[in-house]
């Protein structure tokens, strides 16, 4: 079977409500473009109806298949998704689509060529927020000052789930990854900078939901303790090429 061009990266937990629209604007979306893809939607322990919307769409498309992660956590569900996942690139995606879909290009090759990783920004120049409520702005703010301080200086927005690997970095960083919660992403940075990897921010047009599973504030000092473990992996020697 051919390699698939990209592949979209869903990890899924409680999204019986905005899942089945979010796969028809994906699918939808896919089918106009002149590459070939795959999505993977792993479902993370949902009590609800999700797993049955995997189910019934990965029977309707043969190139959208569904994955069930038992470890809880949502960086448990993307490692899982981008082990399995074939593609030249490799893009995770939130299941609210608080990006377009359509901005999926813009990580790509033609739009990106030579970049190992590419992430979404919303506070790049370019970028720009819809109906986002001013304390929790300021909370991503703050937590992202704390990230750039302690772990990741210079990136200014590294917890925007959407983010897009080439196949090399993908493979090569997921398998080092230790951690299963919201901070994964600040440990695949982390490792990524570690090993030279190319890093873009990319400028997105974001709109805020209500639903919103993330609390900056709440959130912070479990990610202080998740970038105290990182260190520690990195003083180990976790991260290491030959570990």
């Amino acid at each position: 079977m051919q390699r698939p061009f990209l592949s979209i990266i869903i990890p899924a937990y409680n999204e019986e409500s905005r899942l089945p629209e979010t796969l028809d604007r994906v699918g939808s979306f896919l089918e106009r473009q002149v590459y070939s893809s795959e999505v993977w939607i792993i479902d993370n322990n949902s009590t609800d109806g999700t797993p049955g919307i995997i189910q019934d769409y990965s029977a309707r498309y043969s190139n959208l298949k569904g994955l069930f992660e038992e470890e809880q956590g949502k960086g448990a569900a993307v490692k899982r998704g981008m082990l399995q996942a074939q593609g030249e690139f490799l893009f995770m995606c939130d299941a609210d689509l608080s990006m377009p879909i359509e901005e999926v290009n813009n990580f790509i090759p033609p739009q990106q060529e030579g970049v190992d990783i590419a992430i979404a920004s919303r506070e790049v120049p370019g970028a720009i927020r819809y109906n986002e409520p001013q304390f929790r702005h300021l909370g991503g703010r703050l937590m992202n000052y704390l990230i750039q301080l302690l772990a990741l200086p210079g990136l200014n927005d590294t917890q925007c789930g959407f983010k897009c690997f080439s196949a090399t970095a993908a493979k090569d960083l997921f398998q080092h990854q230790t951690l299963a919660g919201w901070s994964f992403d600040i440990e695949l940075l982390y490792i990524a900078r570690r090993r030279g990897y190319t890093i873009e921010e990319i400028p997105i047009p974001w709109f805020y939901h209500q639903e919103s599973k993330v609390n900056p504030f709440r959130d912070a000092f479990k990610i202080l303790l998740d970038i105290r473990k990182i260190h520690q992996n990195s003083n180990q020697g976790v991260y290491d090429p030959e570990n």
